[in-house]
């Protein structure tokens, strides 16, 4: 009877069950050590914050060869919906976060803070500014003429002549990741470092604009980068949420390991190695079929990289 209730337990709803929940002695206490990512052991409530692993220093001296790249993460693909996931906060089931919603949390309450504009890391972005580029608010013509007339609108009035548009964690299946790949001769391995990472969504100042003919405006339900995080700096963040995981609940592998290992599916759109800025639709444009062809030619580049490393 036992291993029926445990399997019971497990395989429910597909959703994932927190062991901390059989020695909680609450509802209450479950959530808040839930909250504080703790866990009671016996009578002793441990702490489960966890410290990235080190990448170690690496030299220049130190780098045989090395190459740039960025690559497009499409979360419609199977392999990467982990990073889409978004479980709801209830009682028994862990509180899963899509890689998106975990970047924007943290870069709104300050556990985040290396925020930029670009994939240049230059304009840092406060969380204000964050949230502004998510959202648009448009006043109708009649609430435009109110205020010109010099009379304030009445709560009633900004309700039913405001319209907010919003890029919300549903419409941001896209991310994008920059990062390295470079021979470290002194372990005489070929690593992997990511640098940033991007989501891409609806820009809300386009979303519903349309033109004289009433149809959506060009371009206005094309992605754009919402913002750009510094790798390094979401790590304790990264390291400390785990991926939902539908066929093992008490598996531990979080976002960090997910990918530093590299497990997800993307495909090169730019690389250092590439003719002008190195993005391959400006140097290959208007043909999908030899974009695609240049990406696995990249790849293949990569791979190479660590053949020649023993070829003297």
């Amino acid at each position: 009877m036992k291993k029926y209730i445990s399997s019971f337990l497990v395989l429910v709803s597909g959703f994932a069950f927190s062991q901390t929940i059989l020695n909680a002695s609450s509802p209450e206490e479950f959530r808040k050590m839930r909250a504080e990512n703790k866990i009671k052991v016996g009578d002793t409530v441990v702490d489960k914050t966890v410290k990235p692993l080190e990448y170690g220093f690496v030299e220049d001296k130190d780098i045989l060869k090395s190459m740039y790249i960025w690559e497009v993460i499409d979360m419609n693909d199977k392999i990467n919906q982990p990073f889409y996931y978004n479980n709801p906060d209830g009682l028994l089931a862990t509180e899963t976060k899509s890689l998106y919603k975990l970047l924007l949390d943290g870069a709104l309450n300050g556990d985040i803070k290396e925020v930029y504009d670009d994939e240049n890391f230059v304009t840092r972005l406060t969380p204000q500014q964050i949230k502004d580029r998510l959202v648009s608010v448009r006043v109708d013509d009649e609430a435009v003429n109110i205020l010109n007339s010099g009379r304030q609108l009445t709560e009633q009035e900004k309700k039913e002549l405001t319209d907010v548009y919003e890029t919300t964690t549903d419409k941001v299946r896209v991310l994008k990741i920059f990062g390295m790949w470079f021979i470290d001769k002194r372990d005489g391995q070929m690593k992997y470092r990511p640098l940033g990472i991007a989501a891409m969504g609806p820009d809300p100042q386009m979303i519903g604009r349309l033109g004289p003919d009433g149809k959506p405006l060009d371009g206005a339900n094309d992605l754009i980068d919402l913002f750009w995080v510094f790798y390094p700096n979401a790590r304790d963040v990264l390291a400390n949420n785990f991926v939902y995981n539908r066929k093992n609940s008490a598996a531990d592998l979080s976002f960090d390991d997910l990918i530093n290992a590299r497990r997800f599916s993307s495909v090169i759109f730019k690389s250092s190695t590439g003719l002008g800025n190195g993005t391959i639709k400006d140097y290959i444009p208007r043909n999908a079929d030899e974009q695609i062809e240049e990406s696995d030619r990249i790849k293949s580049q990569i791979l190479d990289m660590e053949n020649d490393m023993w070829n003297y």
